[in-house]
């Protein structure tokens, strides 16, 4: 199953025969038909919102800022760091406060200080849909106080990110701050694709209608009433009655794809008993922490292996004398050897029964976009499946009420 150059998806060794699961695809019809009213979808082809966004970011650019900081947690940070990191790697000019460990926030005052104390500039971007989300207040606090005292004009550093007329919202527009709309039927875990994503990525140069383009691309695959690859996906997962799932990303710069979607799966189905675990493992680094768990292990997990394409070639050096160590990995290319592991493991896989699919991304930000459209629509409808909304949070919700209370 292809679209373009985009995406590719394989499920010959789920172990599931394919007659059960186009027969649980055609049961998905009726949600599928409902698929396009819901706001997240929708969300794609909103050019209103990719011009407040990119309207935005010219006038931020205008600062010519050399650092960014996003202050969020959950869905208002992850999507953003799962797209930068897969498209500019981890080392980019962007950092994020989204937790209240202050060994971790005095890295990033340093890092601000740092660059202000240079006479350059740092814009600071507080993302919560609520605008009340306890941690990204409290960061968003102490990061402003250092931004004020660096810079007597600080407002026109700062972009709010939030509901239209939350709380954070008004204390927004009460201080001048640039403000930007979370549409109001768009979830945390949903809004890469709002300016909680857009604004943040486009600061970094990222191309945000080849993003938007790729995810709309991929919208209209999964609108199909047949050979829906969400609509398959699900069904392969929710057949599985499987109690976890495993992304297995061969590719290091693909690890916070992968825990935005263990976010967006957790949250979405993680009700009433029901769900299936997300983990996310990194090729070929936990083949040395949890392969002999996965390979001989109890038979409740079910995995999809994904790959990329590298940018980089590296080739090992040529020195006879070890070839004693591991043999015939003199000239040898690092994608090949990646290769050769990973077919390795598939191999043991099918030696030990153990289902899996595979996902291949290409390396640009259409690629991108369309996987997190996919795994947006594929989570949706098996929530469906599992009869769970696959919107709400309850028990998240339960957590933050508890935290207030001790912090009176």
């Amino acid at each position: 199953m292809k679209r373009g150059k985009l995406i590719t998806f394989k499920y010959d060794n789920c172990l599931i025969p394919k007659n059960k699961i186009f027969s649980t695809e055609k049961k998905l019809i009726p949600e599928i038909k409902k698929l396009e009213n819901y706001e997240c979808v929708k969300l794609p082809d909103e050019n209103k919102i990719l011009h407040v966004v990119e309207a935005a970011i010219a006038m931020k650019k205008k600062l010519r800022p050399q650092l960014i900081v996003v202050t969020g947690i959950g869905g208002s940070n992850l999507g953003t760091m799962a797209v930068q990191e897969a498209l500019l790697g981890k080392h980019a000019p962007i950092l994020y406060a989204d937790t209240v460990d202050p060994d971790a926030l005095q890295y990033i005052m340093e890092a601000m200080q740092n660059v202000l104390r240079q006479g350059q500039q740092v814009i600071l971007n507080v993302v919560s849909k609520s605008g009340t989300t306890t941690e990204t207040i409290a960061n968003f606090e102490v990061l402003l106080n250092v931004l004020k005292r660096h810079r007597k004009d600080a407002e026109k550093y700062v972009v709010a990110t939030t509901d239209k007329d939350s709380k954070l919202w008004q204390l927004a527009v009460k201080n001048n701050f640039s403000v930007l709309e979370i549409p109001k039927n768009v979830g945390g875990r949903y809004s890469i694709f709002t300016p909680a994503g857009l604004f943040p990525l486009g600061m970094l140069g990222i191309d945000l209608k080849e993003l938007l383009g790729g995810a709309a691309q991929m919208k209209q695959d999964c609108l199909a009433l047949k050979n829906n690859p969400a609509a398959i996906g699900a069904s392969i997962l929710y057949l599985q009655n499987r109690n976890i799932y495993d992304s297995f990303y061969f590719a290091t710069e693909l690890e916070s794809l992968g825990k935005w979607h263990r976010q967006l799966l957790a949250e979405s189905t993680g009700k009433t008993n029901k769900a299936i675990t997300p983990t996310v493992s990194i090729g070929s680094t936990d083949l040395h922490s949890v392969a002999q768990l996965y390979l001989g292990g109890p038979q409740d997990k079910f995995t999809n292996f994904v790959t990329t394409h590298f940018n980089n070639t590296i080739k090992v050096p040529y020195y006879p004398e070890y070839n004693s160590l591991v043999e015939n990995l003199q000239k040898k290319e690092l994608n090949h050897i990646m290769h050769a592991i990973l077919q390795g493991v598939k191999k043991a896989y099918k030696k030990g029964k153990r289902p899996y699919t595979e996902t291949h991304i290409a390396k640009n930000a259409g690629a991108i976009g369309a996987y997190m459209q996919l795994k947006m629509m594929e989570t949706i409808l098996l929530a469906k499946l599992l009869k769970v909304n696959p919107f709400d949070q309850p028990a998240v919700e339960m957590y933050k009420k508890e935290t207030k209370r001790y912090l009176h």
